[in-house]
Order: structure tokens, then sequence, then C-alpha cells
């Protein structure tokens, strides 16, 4: 009779056994299925940055170096300086989890702003550098019939168009591209400040932007003011395009 009894508790102990090992394997496929959801529509933010205002360099300058050299070294001015301050104070770059910037000494000095507020690490990468520009004489005859008096608006419209020692619109779109596809896989689901310059900023987007009849960049037909500095939100899911703000 004991032993009966024994068995019976035996198996109602196994029976609960096996309704807890069931329970827990329907909240385990219940779990997955809603991460493999979350996974799906899955945001990442790319706050794409302009450098700030810099410095006019009016000066003697008895050096020898490049006009490239120049361009790379260019400083913010106060007022560059100031309005990076502001910038960083921005809740939009509030929490953001990497900063990428160009190796321009004026994009780094406007990204130490952000990186501070966050207690982040500057990341480099030159691919985020201005479009070399090139022989300045190429340029200029480049630029003599046009309206714009501006080489990276008009490069929107020649985008093949480069000096013999520069970079086209094209050229530049394709390494921006490049880094920001990295950025997308590495980066799935965060929040990611990426500071540029205008040049190469305005030719990545014309992979989702057209370009209006003032030259400008639109986007659903919004124009696109890629002022120094500019902030701009672009919002992902998987490798595509959703939504494209200026941040004001």
């Amino acid at each position: 009779m004991i032993g009966e009894k024994q068995r019976i508790g035996n198996l109602a102990g196994d029976m609960k056994l096996n309704e807890l090992i069931i329970q827990r394997h329907i909240y385990s496929i219940k779990r997955y299925n809603k991460n493999m959801k979350q996974g799906v529509n899955m945001e990442t933010i790319i706050y794409l940055i302009r450098h700030a205002d810099t410095i006019d360099e009016l000066g003697v300058r008895n050096t020898n170096e490049t006009s490239q050299a120049i361009n790379e070294k260019e400083i913010l001015s106060i007022k560059g300086e100031e309005d990076s301050k502001e910038l960083s104070e921005k809740q939009e770059l509030k929490n953001i989890e990497a900063i990428w910037c160009s190796s321009y000494v004026r994009a780094k000095q406007t990204a130490k702003y952000i990186a501070n507020k966050n207690n982040l690490q500057i990341n480099l990468d030159d691919r985020l550098n201005e479009r070399k520009l090139g022989n300045l004489k190429e340029i200029a005859i480049f630029m003599k019939d046009k309206i714009t008096r501006d080489p990276s608006q008009e490069q929107l419209l020649h985008q093949k168009f480069k000096t013999s020692d520069g970079e086209s619109a094209e050229d530049t779109n394709k390494r921006m591209t490049e880094f920001l596809n990295e950025c997308l896989k590495k980066y799935k689901g965060k929040r990611i400040a990426i500071i540029s310059h205008g040049g190469s900023i305005k030719f990545l987007l014309l992979n989702w932007c057209n370009v209006n009849n003032n030259v400008k960049l639109e986007y659903r037909g919004k124009e696109l003011n890629i002022a120094s500095p500019c902030l701009l939100k672009l919002t992902f899911k998987e490798n595509n395009l959703v939504n494209l703000e200026q941040i004001s």
C-alpha cells in the first residue's frame, strides 16, 4: 500500500516536472519570437553632422604647405567653438553610443564637445574626410561660368567632375557610403554621431535626395541646409533609410 502511494506520488511529481519543462519551453519560444520581431523592427539612428564655422586665415603664410595640408589643418572660429558647444547640448545628441569623425582638425574640434558630453572617445576614419578639391587652377576654370560659386554645389550637378589630383562627387559618395554601411552593420539598433564636411555630406545624401532648381538637396520636398554646423538625423531599418530630418 505504501509502495503504491509512493508510485502515485512519483508519477504526480513527474507530471509536474514535465509541465514545468513545457512551460519553460513555451516561454523560451515566445521570448525568441519577441526578440526576432524587435530585431526586424530595430531602428538605427545616424546623426550626420557638419563641422562648425572655421576661421578666415587672411594673414601672411610663409610656409611650404600645400593647399590640401592647409585645408586639413583649418581650425574653428570663436563662433565655431561656441556653436559646437551649443550643438553638443542638444537633447538629440545625449546618450549616443559611438562617435566617428573625419581626421581634419575642424571636424575633431567640433566632435570633442559631443564626446565630452557623452563620455566617449572620438573614432577617426579618413573616409569621412572632405572631398579633395585638388588643383585650384583647374577648379577656377571649372567654376568660371557657374552661378553658385560653390564647387560642392556645382559637383551635385556634375558628379563625375574632378581635377587631376582631386575627387569627384561619385568618388566621395562611394567611400562615404562604404563607411555608412559598415556602421549600420556594426551598430545595429544604436545611436551614432558622424562628424564630416559639407561636400562629403552632400555627396552621401545623393543616395536619397534630389537636387532642386536652386542646386540644393531636397528630401521628400523639403530643402536641406548643409550649413556649419548642421545636424541631420537619419533613421534606418536594416540598411534602408526610412526618414531624414534636419534638427534645428
